[in-house]
């Protein structure tokens, strides 16, 4: 199940809470007024519905984005050395345009503006699958990677590689 909400649902949701907000603390000043026994649980409620609306309103200013390469299979990271080294997993059925679109969905989702500083290397992202020459051995291939800069989060200039001779091998295994 893919949910997700746009910006402008975000905004929405943002501006309902904020009035909640207000509410909520238009009651706790009542509540201090005239004693009520709830006054300090409202004094909560309403510091948490003011925490909720901030939240919300970052959200909706575009501080989550996510892009969708079409095309792109599933894909499970195997290794990941925090820095410039990322190994993702995918199936042994895939194609070559889906391992491209996966290469560039990985490419895209696995960015991290804290992945190395001003001099770093690019990041390079791998895509393996596992062959089975034999009944009990398992053995990585490697299919193809993709190189990406860690200073630009939209980086348009991926350096994508598939290794054609490991889809031949793949298409040996898969007879």
């Amino acid at each position: 199940m893919n949910f997700s909400l746009s910006t402008a649902e975000l905004l929405e949701i943002s501006k309902w809470i904020g009035i909640a907000t207000l509410v909520f603390g238009g009651i706790t000043v009542l509540a201090f007024i005239f004693k009520w026994a709830i006054r300090f649980r409202l004094v909560g409620i309403t510091g948490f519905t003011g925490v909720l609306t901030a939240g919300v309103l970052g959200l909706s200013l575009g501080l989550l984005n996510h892009v969708q390469i079409p095309g792109a299979v599933r894909f499970a990271r195997v290794f990941d050395d925090g820095g410039r080294q990322i190994v993702i997993a995918v199936a042994p059925n895939i194609t070559e345009t889906q391992l491209d679109a996966t290469l560039r969905q990985a490419a895209a989702d696995l960015y991290s503006p804290g992945r190395g500083g001003q001099y770093q290397e690019a990041l390079l992202i791998r895509a393996r699958t596992l062959v089975h020459p034999d009944a009990e051995v398992s053995q990585p291939l490697y299919l193809g990677q993709v190189k990406r800069s860690v200073m630009e989060q939209e980086d348009k200039n991926l350096e994508i590689q598939i290794f054609k001779q490991n889809f031949a091998r793949l298409k040996q295994f898969n007879s």
